[in-house]
C-alpha cells in the first residue's frame, strides 16, 4: 500500500491507539511499530498514544517507545508518560454517573458496572473483569454505593455475554442521549465505556492539535474500534485497521494492514519519505 498518491506532505502529528492497532492482541508491539514512532518523533512529528487505557496501564508504552505523549481513558485525560503524571481531566459527574446507571438498568436489566479513575477501580460483585484491572476490589452489590466523585469512566457489562458491545452500544446511545459520551473497544465483548458528555478521544485530540496551532489536514491517525472512530473522523488523514470493526471504514479516509503485519508501521514509514 502506498500513501504518496493520497497525500502530498509529511504529517505534524501522528496519533495511534494501542491494543489491536499497534499493541498485538497477545500484548506484543514489535521492534518495527516501536523504529517507526521513533523515527516520527525525530523528525519532528508530534506523537500522541490515544488510548482508552488507565494510566496504570501505560509503563510497557513508556519503556517500549520512550517517547511520545498520552490521552487516556478515551480521551477524558491528558497524561504525562515520562513523569506519571495527570496534567488535565474531563470527568464524568456524580449525577451524570448515576443517570447513566439508572437508564441502563432499566434497558439492560443484565447489566453490571464498575467506575475507574486514575488512582481507583471499583465493581459491583455482578461485575466480572476478563482481565487484571490492577486495583481491584471485593465489589458492592450496587454501585451507586460507591459513586460519589467525578469519575474517569464508567463500565458496564453484561458478564455472561447475553449481547455483544455492539448490541448493547445500539441500546445505550438511545438511552443516553445527551447525558454521558458512550462507546466500546471490543466487539467481541459485552463492555460498555461511558464518558462525560463530549469527550472522545476526537475531542481531546483536536484540543491538542490546536494548541500545538496544527491543523487536522497535517494529522494522522490510526485506530480499530468505535472509541477511535471520533478521531479517525476528525484527522484529515486516518486509516482503520483492516482486522478492526467492520465500520471503521465509514470514519477513515484509508485502511491499514492489519496489526500483527505492521500495518500502522508501514504507513509511517511510507508517509516520512514525504516532504514536510
Amino acid at each position: 500500500m502506498s500513501v504518496h498518491q493520497d497525500f502530498q506532505r509529511r504529517p505534524k502529528l501522528i496519533a495511534s491507539d494501542l491494543d489491536g492497532t499497534i499493541v498485538a492482541h497477545y500484548g506484543d508491539i514489535t521492534q518495527r511499530t516501536i523504529d517507526a514512532f521513533r523515527k516520527a518523533h525525530e523528525m519532528g512529528v508530534h506523537i500522541f498514544f490515544v488510548t482508552g487505557r488507565p494510566p496504570r496501564w501505560m509503563p510497557e508504552i513508556k519503556e517500549a517507545f520512550g517517547i511520545g505523549n498520552a490521552i487516556c481513558g478515551n480521551g477524558a485525560m491528558l497524561y504525562d508518560l515520562h513523569n506519571d503524571k495527570v496534567l488535565e481531566e474531563w470527568l464524568i459527574p456524580v449525577d451524570a454517573q448515576l443517570e447513566a446507571v439508572n437508564r441502563l438498568r432499566t434497558a439492560i436489566p443484565q447489566i453490571s458496572f464498575a467506575v475507574e479513575s486514575h488512582n481507583y477501580f471499583h465493581r459491583e460483585k455482578a461485575y466480572i473483569p476478563r482481565w487484571d484491572v490492577g486495583l481491584d476490589n471485593v465489589g458492592v452489590e450496587r454501585i451507586e454505593e460507591i459513586v460519589t466523585s467525578p469519575a474517569l469512566k464508567v463500565l458496564a457489562r453484561c458478564s455472561q455475554q447475553e449481547l455483544s458491545s455492539d448490541e448493547m452500544l445500539a441500546i445505550a446511545t438511545v438511552e443516553l442521549q445527551g447525558l454521558v459520551t458512550v462507546t466500546h473497544s471490543n466487539p467481541s465483548d459485552s463492555l460498555l465505556e461511558i464518558s462525560a458528555l463530549g469527550v472522545s478521544k476526537g475531542m481531546t485530540l483536536a484540543k491538542m492539535a490546536a494548541r500545538l496551532d496544527i491543523d487536522a489536514a497535517d494529522c494522522v491517525s490510526f485506530g480499530d474500534n468505535p472509541n477511535d472512530f471520533s478521531m479517525l473522523e476528525w484527522c484529515g488523514r486516518s486509516f482503520a485497521m483492516a482486522d478492526g470493526h467492520p465500520d471503521g471504514v465509514k470514519y477513515a479516509k484509508g485502511i491499514a494492514g492489519p496489526c500483527e503485519e505492521d500495518g500502522v508501521a508501514i504507513i509511517i514509514e511510507q508517509l516520512l519519505e514525504l516532504p514536510a
